[in-house]
């Protein structure tokens, strides 16, 4: 069973990847991590396989590339929501260092029409 407890991380200023959820036992499933990319620097293009993912962008600008044609301009106060069974990638197109929250989490279909937090 994972935890129950609420939880505070502080962000780090340094290093690429900094892991903030890992999944079970510490959350219901949700993964998350802050990544920073140098300008020019990709994630690498990867499938969400069947999780849903959500990128937050907290500063600089890039784009988020999904499969061979599709390309969104992204950047400090952007939201990208990528659907499962998606390759994507993320690629810094400034000259500052582009840095996001990835929140991954099983995709599940429910009845609900309107869910709430």
């Amino acid at each position: 069973m994972a935890s129950k407890e609420s939880i505070v991380i502080d962000l780090e200023n340094n290093g690429k990847h900094q892991p903030l959820l890992a999944g079970h036992p510490q959350t219901y499933g949700m993964r998350s991590g802050k990544v920073c990319l140098q300008p020019g620097e990709t994630c690498g293009q990867h499938s969400t396989e069947h999780y849903e993912e959500m990128l937050v962008f907290l500063s600089g600008k890039g784009l988020v590339l999904i499969g061979e044609n599709q390309s969104y301009q992204v950047g400090q106060g952007k939201v990208s929501y990528i659907p499962p069974h998606t390759l994507h990638n993320v690629k810094n197109t400034g000259s500052e260092p582009l840095i996001y929250i990835y929140c991954v989490a099983a995709a599940a279909i429910t009845n609900a029409t309107n869910p709430t937090p």
